[in-house]
């Protein structure tokens, strides 16, 4: 028997910030590309952006855990393009895919590492309570683009099985 209970996987939010940077601000939706989000600008080209860095996302559950800590973050405000809601965030891994809607398919290539831009969205700026190293599965996430596709918010989001590795 399928457990209903279960909330499925969302695309709860799509940000973007046309002039770069942080807050990312909601829209309706985008297209993701192997370059980045339509939509959305890069500053930092070393440490944002690219193929292995074309979409950042981040759990629902963990802004609103974050917050629940005090932290004054909201969906967006520490710079994700894709806010997900249900995903056991702690199972996502490198090569981890998912599907966005019905075209989009992502690749996580690691852990987004937190800067000082986004310490308004915690108390005393402490921005590093999202870092992968000292608080693991707490991490932003970074993705790249194996299939272009518009998402919106709304939009399922579906966990593929791993590819297979050649010699293995």
């Amino acid at each position: 028997m399928v457990n209903t209970s279960e909330p499925k996987p969302t695309l709860l939010q799509v940000n973007v910030n046309p002039e770069g940077g942080v807050p990312k601000y909601a829209v309706d939706a985008t297209t993701l590309t192997t370059e980045g989000v339509l939509g959305d600008r890069q500053l930092d080209l070393e440490w944002h952006g690219g193929k292995t860095r074309a979409v950042c996302l981040f759990a629902a559950e963990r802004i609103d855990a974050l917050a629940l800590e005090g932290h004054p973050i909201t969906p967006g405000s520490t710079g994700e393009n894709l806010t997900l809601r249900g995903l056991d965030w702690s199972t996502l891994r490198v090569g981890s895919r998912l599907q966005i809607g019905t075209a989009a398919i992502i690749e996580i290539t690691g852990p987004a590492p937190p800067c000082k831009t986004i310490a308004d969205s915690f108390v005393d700026g402490e921005f590093k309570r999202i870092s992968e190293k000292i608080h693991p599965h707490w991490s932003r996430l970074y993705a790249a683009v194996i299939r272009e596709g518009k998402v919106q918010a709304g939009d399922s989001v579906l966990v593929l099985p791993s590819p297979a590795k050649h010699g293995a």
